[in-house]
């Protein structure tokens, strides 16, 4: 058996990718969610690879994780958008930095990118700074749903033989007879043959428990704003010029249709420090209203708020062979969302059949393509219209903001989600305007009545996040 450790975005890839040689791959994620980590707290852009430090691993994989997203797409039925990114100069002084790009993307082996004068920016991007003068655009950067990725990936594992354990902390190892037992924190011991670690902010600890030491990782806060629907603030994702250690304050188009603006780059002591301050959203708010002046933070936020990503002292990525033959794969920051797909390549391809000779054949029996819960909003009238006649639940409405309905909530159900979060990341509902004001106590009883579970037991994630604390009446 074949065992990871992490179902972010990273874990379920590599899981999914070596699940298409072999069929007994288990992933165990230590929340109760898939996707419910570093990785659905992430701006979700793919980058394009030209601003990665050349020669490191992060620009061997980033352009590469970029190109393979096309397939990810067919074959997991999740959503890109390739609606470039533009990299903008406010003043003559970034002008230089834009030539240190293109020198980076040469480097990188990255082609598809333009520098654009100031009258194509404006053309493509009216609603920019005035002070705006040219950008580096990239038509290759995208925008996903993160969690989406994991979770299908986690979904296709199931489909494929493997299995998806929430809600399982790794708390020790041992090795008996060149095997090794896993035990969890819920009592349950599981032996495998080989180990990925990929437990995002706690790779270092996990890593500690194998032996081995990776380098430390450090917890960089971002904090962001979601902005609503209702007006059109850019077509593409929108930088500024970067530093050592951020891409910076951005504003990211949201694949459903919100904007992103964020996110700051903090380091925190805790890795369970999601806390929104006033300075950084005065930050985000300060950086980014330079480069969109339009941007509404009075009444178009619908919320605040903060993820963590792992930072390690080389900032580059670390993956490699430990000293008993587990892989480590830690210091995922970004582009690491982008670079997913070729890091379970590299994994696979690299470091099980050439570093540790482990032979792998392609299953023939394996299957592709995933379907995923129906966004019955994005279909034509026609189509949604057949379902209801199918199906009256189709028709029922749930989440008003987002338009989702019980039939789609009462399958997300039926593939695995317990809790709040894990139908909001698997349908939307609870994620528009109201933030669930409307729509949470009527999910909470419709995961009741598909499961047999009673209201106090439903979470809105992780253990103690209850939404009742008991019983006046029956629902």
């Amino acid at each position: 058996m074949v065992a990871v450790i992490g179902g972010g975005i990273v874990g379920s890839l590599i899981a999914r990718e070596i699940n298409k040689y072999v069929e007994d791959v288990y992933l165990f994620e230590a929340k109760n969610g898939i996707g419910t980590g570093v990785t659905k707290a992430n701006s979700g852009i793919l980058h394009g690879g030209y601003d990665d430090p050349p020669g490191s691993l992060r620009a061997q994989l980033c352009y590469k994780g970029n190109r393979l997203y096309d397939e990810i797409s067919r074959e997991l039925s999740i959503e890109v958008k390739r609606i470039g990114s533009h990299v903008v100069a406010l003043d003559e002084g970034e002008l230089a930095v834009i030539d240190e790009l293109e020198e980076k993307a040469t480097r990188n082996n990255v082609k598809e990118y333009r520098i654009l004068n100031r009258d194509e920016l404006f053309e493509m991007e009216p609603n920019l700074s005035e002070n705006a003068l040219s950008s580096f655009y990239c038509p290759i950067a995208g925008i996903t749903e993160p969690w989406e990725v994991a979770i299908q990936a986690a979904r296709s594992i199931e489909l494929n033989g493997g299995r998806v354990f929430k809600g399982k902390r790794l708390v020790e190892v041992a090795k008996k007879d060149g095997k090794f037992e896993l035990s969890f924190e819920d009592g349950s011991t599981y032996t495998a043959d080989l180990v990925i670690n990929a437990a995002g902010l706690y790779a270092d600890e996990v890593a500690k428990l194998f032996g081995d030491d990776v380098p430390k990782i450090f917890p960089i806060k971002g904090e962001y704003f979601l902005l609503g629907k209702d007006v059109r603030y850019v077509n593409s994702v929108i930088f500024p010029m970067p530093s050592e250690l951020t891409k910076g304050c951005l504003v990211i188009p949201t694949v459903d249709g919100g904007f992103l603006a964020g996110p700051t780059a903090h380091g925190v002591q805790s890795k369970q420090d999601f806390s929104t301050t006033r300075d950084g959203l005065a930050e985000v708010k300060e950086k980014t209203l330079k480069l969109i002046p339009s941007l509404d933070f009075s009444r178009n936020v619908v919320k605040t708020f903060a993820g963590l990503r792992p930072e390690s002292g080389g900032k580059d990525f670390y993956i490699d062979v430990g000293t008993d033959n587990v892989i480590h794969v830690s210091g995922i920051r970004s582009p690491g969302l982008t670079a997913a797909p070729a890091i379970a390549k590299y994994v696979t391809e690299y470091l099980i059949e050439e570093k540790l000779h482990i032979n792998l054949e392609k299953r023939q029996n394996y299957i592709e393509h995933v379907e995923k819960v129906s966004h019955f909003v994005e279909t034509d009238f026609d189509y949604w219209s057949k379902a209801i006649e199918e199906d009256p639940e189709a028709g029922q409405i749930i989440c008003f903001c987002n338009k989702v309905t019980k039939q789609e909530i009462k399958e997300a159900i039926r593939n695995g989600a317990r809790t709040i979060d894990e139908v909001k990341f698997a349908t939307r509902a609870s994620f528009g305007e109201c933030q669930g004001s409307f729509c949470t106590s009527k999910i909470l009883k419709i995961i009741c009545d598909e499961t047999g579970l009673r209201p106090q037991d439903v979470l809105l994630n992780e253990k103690g996040s209850w939404i009742i604390d008991s019983e006046v009446r029956s629902i």
